[in-house]
């Protein structure tokens, strides 16, 4: 009975009272100096607020941060505060902090104590003081040491002015050099993290406890991370993108004359019209001419449909039937292993490596030149892997117990697979085609060896071609729906555009048309992602009824 009262102890220490002010204090401060650095390095916020330099305000918000853990840190030594440490901080935070030593070593003595060659001394004695503060006192005297040492001299760097307006530092032997512009944020930006970390534990008194806050803490930041990420790579295409790909935009309503008659004992028709709704958008409706006041992309949009259809038609059936014969049909043994190895190896082959291959081997037998089915087969040949592997990955998961009853009825192995496990098996081998999609929508290198021509052409390929014909042969009557020539002419994709907008440039507007081009490519593809994801919610919904 009193151990379970005093594991429930443990568990709600720091969970309340100023050890969890405390704590959160740390923490807050810690990630506003993150956020801050971060917005910084990326130019989102300006380096100056009202004549005062935002690094030396977030050099304060540490050092006070800092003062405030080693504040906790001394309240739990003099018992007024309760936690719970453990004898070391543990080699992990050794590992990190000897590393930390290691090259802030290196660099005091190579660049700041001129030691010339010998720097490689003062980086083995900063390892190993790093490594003793995290290894010999105890865990919170520890984390203190190392976290809270650590942003205090950040922050005195800082606000010394150790790296200050003028500094600049170009190691030897590279091109680069370090200005405080990028070197500041960084710096602030990681001890903000690791002030963050360290304050979690603080509030959670330390222990087995702590630990946990503070791993929740650092995956918690880092899906923060990764999605800050995304939505800073989308903002700025579409921030520069936006104005270029709608410049000219034109819509409005007219009257469309639909029939007129003239009513008994009238002079004049009567005109019943019906209103019509227009819409023109230049950029994605247009192709490149002299004469177009707007130049677009319109056949490369058409080009990289085109290019993805073919792609997913070719590999998706011959993925999904190859899964299903390596799942249902082919023994466990050296061969679907050297297949699942082979498989995984394609996977991650260079696209270029696609390219060269179709260059050498499709185009000498397809047309002997660029054509649009080349670039369809290549890039279905790179699909072909991710789909074999995920829709493998699918047919295991579905649970032995659905062949197994549908056995027991008498149905066929056959039967089973095509109206038991297949269904059951789609989400898995959609979600594999919207991955491999997105790659393929957006590659450059194989399609410049097999499918380009002109990159900027007036129209796109003309694949549809529906017509019907007499004939005098059987069976009379010639259907048309595919234009095989087109198939076997070159085209244009946005990659390929986007690419040579950017190293030839087209006349004065080069940059605009590029980050436009780069805004439909990614809107393309969110449209591939979308018909994907419905297409997976209609197989789940399907699956689930």
């Amino acid at each position: 009975m009193s151990t379970d009262t005093g594991v429930a102890s443990a568990l709600d220490r720091g969970s309340t009272g100023p050890l969890r002010y405390a704590g959160g204090a740390v923490v807050t401060l810690g990630a506003i100096v993150l956020v801050a650095s971060l917005l910084a390095f990326v130019q989102v916020v300006p380096t100056t607020i009202t004549g005062a330099s935002l690094f030396d305000v977030l050099a304060l918000a540490l050092v006070a941060a800092a003062c405030c853990l080693i504040a906790v840190v001394v309240a739990a030594k003099l018992s007024v505060l309760d936690t719970a440490p453990d004898h070391t901080a543990g080699t992990s935070l050794a590992t990190v902090f000897g590393l930390v030593g290691l090259v802030a070593g290196g660099l005091v003595s190579a660049q700041t104590l001129g030691f010339g060659t010998l720097w490689p001394l003062g980086a083995l004695a900063g390892a190993a003081l790093g490594i003793v503060l995290a290894i010999v006192p105890q865990e919170d005297s520890a984390l203190a040491a190392t976290g809270g040492g650590f942003s205090l001299v950040v922050g005195g760097i800082v606000l010394t002015d150790v790296i200050g307006p003028d500094w600049r530092w170009q190691p030897e032997g590279l091109s680069a050099a370090f200005t405080p512009e990028t070197t500041l944020p960084i710096l602030l930006g990681v001890a903000g993290l690791v002030l963050a970390w360290v304050g979690a534990q603080a509030a959670a008194g330390f222990g087995t406890q702590g630990k946990a806050r503070g791993a929740s803490l650092l995956v918690s930041a880092n899906a923060a991370g990764m999605i800050a990420l995304l939505v800073v790579l989308i903002s700025f295409i579409a921030v520069r993108g936006w104005g270029p790909m709608t410049e000219g935009i034109r819509f409005g309503l007219f009257w469309e004359p639909v029939t007129w008659f003239q009513p008994p004992g009238w002079d004049e028709y009567v005109v019943i019209s019906a209103p019509l709704l227009w819409f023109h958008w230049p950029f994605v409706m247009e192709g490149f001419a002299i004469t177009n006041a707007i130049n677009g992309v319109a056949p490369a949009i058409v080009g990289t449909v085109w290019l993805v259809v073919g792609a997913v038609s070719v590999a998706i059936p011959l993925g999904v039937g190859t899964a299903v014969f390596l799942t249902e049909y082919a023994e466990q043994g050296r061969i679907t292993s050297l297949v699942e190895i082979a498989t995984n190896g394609l996977w991650s082959t260079p696209s270029i490596v696609y390219g060269l291959f179709g260059l050498a081997f499709l185009v000498p037998r397809i047309g002997n030149g660029s054509s649009l089915l080349s670039g369809m087969l290549v890039l279905s040949f790179m699909l072909l892997p991710l789909v074999i592997i995920t829709s493998r990955e699918a047919l295991l998961n579905v649970p032995d117990q659905y062949r197994d009853a549908s056995a027991a009825l008498g149905v066929s192995r056959w039967q089973t697979i095509k109206s038991v496990v297949l269904p059951a098996a789609m989400p898995g081998v959609v979600t594999g085609a919207i991955l491999g999609v997105g790659r393929i929508a957006g590659e450059t290198a194989p399609i410049l060896l097999v499918l380009t021509g002109e990159p900027f052409p007036e129209t796109g390929p003309d694949l549809l071609n529906f017509g019907a014909a007499f004939t005098s042969s059987f069976p009379f009557v010639e259907l048309s729906f595919l234009n095989t020539d087109a198939l076997l002419q070159p085209a244009t994709a946005l990659p390929y555009q986007l690419f040579a907008t950017i190293t030839a440039g087209v006349g004065d507007v080069g940059e605009g048309f590029s980050w436009g081009t780069a805004l439909v490519l990614l809107l393309v593809v969110f449209a591939f992602y979308a018909v994907g994801i419905a297409s997976r919610r209609y197989f789940d919904t399907k699956l689930q009824s």
